[in-house]
């Protein structure tokens, strides 16, 4: 089956998905309970979101370095990124959390305060690191990894062909990479970045291990507190259905529609 006829498909999944989200919605407001657990959840989703987002963007624009070092002409600097991705990408993301939380913090503390104070800063300690930080740090960490392996997919999908000409433009290497190989590199990698980004939502929720009031951490507390387990984990994951479900259809969505550009390009017919 082609993904066009895929896309021609009458979305009965989504159909389904809508009239338990909707059924949830009534729940949420015609009975109180689900509402005041509504009214309490939802609060996590500020987090939950900039959770998300900074962690994605540092580790978008470590993965795109690492893509970098990793075809370079350098031995040593290839070496490096595939380590760094190989190691990272061996470690469980819960374990990657715990380790940086309380391993990793403090160890960054001393490199930090040698930085810092010799510029007349006062000194920080561990404390200071807020687990939310640490968090971030983590998914930084553990995302910019696979993220690095998007980004070298799409670098290497465009023909060396075209490099060649911007060489005997006398373009510089900033300049090719800028302006000719990036922007086309861009329109391979942005479906399976958006994807991870998603997955990255998902993950957000492991925060909550380290005692970060995301929406999982919070509809943890309300459901060990009233011992309505079943009323409050219902809306939780409706909250992130409704992000991850709402994230996916557009990304579905623009697929298409670079696509339809593309088949353009190639036929303006």
């Amino acid at each position: 089956m082609t993904p066009d006829t895929q896309d021609r498909d009458f979305p009965w999944w989504l159909v389904a998905a809508i009239a338990i989200a909707l059924w949830i919605g009534w729940q949420i407001a015609a009975d109180e309970l689900y509402s005041q657990i509504f009214d309490v959840v939802v609060r996590g989703v500020r987090i939950t979101a900039f959770v998300t987002v900074t962690a994605f963007a540092l580790a978008a624009t470590v993965g795109l370095l690492l893509a970098v070092m990793s075809l370079s002409k350098s031995l040593i600097l290839r070496q490096i990124a595939r380590f760094y991705i190989e190691i990272v990408r061996g470690i469980p993301m819960l374990v990657l959390l715990f380790y940086i939380a309380f391993v990793g913090a403090p160890l960054l503390v001393p490199v930090v305060n040698g930085v810092i104070e010799p510029l007349g800063f006062d000194p920080i300690q561990t404390r200071d690191i807020s687990l939310m930080w640490r968090a971030i740090l983590a998914l930084t960490i553990g995302y910019s990894a696979f993220i690095a392996e998007v980004f070298r997919a799409g670098l290497q999908s465009v023909d060396p062909g075209q490099v060649e000409a911007a060489k005997a433009l006398g373009l510089s290497g900033w300049q090719r990479f800028r302006l000719i190989v990036f922007p086309q590199a861009l329109r391979t990698i942005l479906p399976p970045l958006g994807n991870d980004f998603i997955a990255l939502i998902k993950d957000s929720a492991l925060v909550s291990v380290l005692g970060v009031t995301d929406v999982t951490q919070l509809g943890k507390i309300y459901a060990s507190g009233s011992f309505r387990y079943m009323e409050t984990y219902n809306i939780v994951a409706v909250i992130y259905l409704l992000i991850t479900v709402g994230l996916s259809l557009a990304l579905r969505a623009f697929e298409r529609r670079l696509r339809r550009k593309r088949a353009v390009r190639e036929d303006p017919r």
